[in-house]
């Protein structure tokens, strides 16, 4: 998003790929790749506000094509489940206020929001606490989520932590490489789904 706004932070950003791509698909280093990217998107960004305002002009320049990549099935499930009066939270890697100006697009911008943590770094911004993982659960219960989790969706291993602490753990949209390790480690029969992802694994939902 940030780093697509001039043709300098795209070759910054490829600049960077050769040593920051390769971190991010390990999880011990995902941080440390995912801020150097986002520190090219955000080199001249002054603070928490500033880059905030950015997110949310970006989202209303994009409304319509973020609202095109919406999954119906997704939105579907997620208006059920605050229809029976369940408690949601959206816990996601993302910055919060990415997340927040997304859902409410989909009509859900009242939602709690638990994401990564963005600081000032050389310039620009790199992200403080990256919300995934183990960090991810203790973000949750540090915001005062400490309940027991009864259903959580993710697409990720890196979500594993949460997924196995959940009564009713559901992979969806998972890369078609990692269904076998969700078939281990989590709980027989629980759904591996699809809904509506082109090029990813699961069943597919109608």
């Amino acid at each position: 998003m940030a780093i697509r706004r001039a043709w300098w932070r795209r070759l910054l950003a490829l600049l960077l790929a050769p040593f920051a791509g390769p971190l991010v698909a390990f999880l011990p280093t995902r941080r440390a790749g995912i801020s150097a990217f986002v520190w090219a998107g955000t080199v001249g960004v002054r603070g928490r506000a500033a880059l905030d305002a950015l997110i949310d002009r970006y989202v209303a320049l994009h409304a319509d094509a973020i609202r095109a990549r919406l999954l119906p099935v997704a939105l579907d499930v997620f208006q059920q489940h605050r229809v029976r009066g369940d408690r949601v939270v959206v816990a996601t890697g993302a910055p919060p206020e990415l997340a927040r100006a997304i859902l409410a697009l989909a009509g859900h911008g009242d939602v709690p929001v638990i994401g990564t943590l963005l600081a000032p770094r050389l310039g620009g911004m790199g992200a403080r606490r990256h919300c995934h993982h183990t960090i991810k659960m203790a973000m949750l219960r540090e915001a005062g989520y400490a309940g027991p989790i009864a259903q959580a969706y993710s697409d990720s291993s890196a979500d594993l932590p949460l997924l196995q602490a959940a009564a009713k753990p559901v992979v969806v949209n998972p890369k078609a490489g990692r269904v076998a390790l969700f078939r281990r480690v989590l709980p027989p029969g629980t759904p591996i789904l699809n809904w509506g992802c082109p090029g990813r694994g699961g069943e597919a939902v109608a």
